[in-house]
């Protein structure tokens, strides 16, 4: 039978710290993603984990998403200067980015930039001739509701749509 020693008075707090850490990270994304502006991709990776997608934009930033949907209600962004360093990380799915997307300009490339690409099956309505892409998101931050973009047959955004879901429930009860 062999001994064994027992862990170190130090081990056992610091394995629970960096539980803790990585609890933080998980349960308040936003918070933990603002407290590393200026922070470089290597140190946002190790936080979050890989992204779902990553994008060069036409300003020279980079743009990580990492999407929770088709089930979760989140699509969280952190935005990379040229030299890797973070300058700004959010939720991308709130009123407030939804009402960025600009009808008649913004194409699905556009859209998949700002949202990533839609995890919910796309719909096509013949008679619109329009495709449709949804998230899952809460409006208000509380209520459950769909947003929805319909591109014509070029891939121009021509409506974007708000849609509370009449089954629903609220965020509190999520949490």
């Amino acid at each position: 039978m062999t001994s064994r020693s027992l862990p170190s008075p130090w081990l056992v707090p610091l394995c629970v710290a960096a539980a803790m850490l990585g609890a933080c990270a998980t349960l308040q994304p936003e918070q933990t993603g603002q407290q590393m502006i200026g922070s470089p991709e290597s140190a946002v990776r190790q936080t979050f984990g890989a992204p779902t997608e990553t994008h060069r934009l036409a300003d020279g930033t980079t743009r990580w998403l990492w999407s929770r949907q088709p089930f979760g209600h989140q699509v969280y962004a952190a935005d990379f200067d040229g030299a890797g360093r973070l300058t700004r990380y959010r939720q991308m799915l709130t009123e407030a980015e939804i009402y960025r997307a600009q009808v008649g300009v913004w194409t699905k490339k556009d859209v998949q930039q700002h949202f990533g690409l839609p995890r919910e099956p796309v719909q096509y309505y013949p008679l619109m001739q329009r495709e449709a892409w949804s998230w899952r998101m809460y409006k208000d931050g509380l209520q459950t509701a769909h947003f929805s973009c319909y591109f014509d047959n070029a891939g121009i955004l021509r409506q974007t749509m708000i849609i509370v879901d009449p089954l629903g429930g609220d965020a509190r009860r999520a949490r």
